[in-house]
């Protein structure tokens, strides 16, 4: 998946298209020093949004904006992390 289009909104969110969902806009907000995805506005032509996909827009957009590094030490990855071992 790629990341096609993103700009800020009002509030300092940020709305983001991506290839695989090229009708559905995904609006981002910042908790810290990252973005994660607040809401989808679905385009029933586009194909279901999972937890996964999500997971994924993130860390796309993270990369876009430079955040990249503080979105994968965020808590809970952080704390899924040390569940693993």
């Amino acid at each position: 998946m790629k990341l096609t289009k993103w700009s800020y909104t009002k509030r300092y969110n940020i709305k983001a298209q991506f290839d695989e969902y090229p009708n559905s806009i995904v609006v981002f907000r910042q908790i810290k020093n990252f973005y994660f995805v607040y809401t989808v506005k679905w385009s029933l032509s586009d194909p279901v949004v999972s937890k996964n996909i999500l997971e994924e827009m993130e860390l796309l957009l993270n990369r876009e904006l430079g955040t990249e590094e503080y979105y994968i030490k965020r808590k809970h990855v952080q704390k899924y992390n040390s569940n693993e071992v």
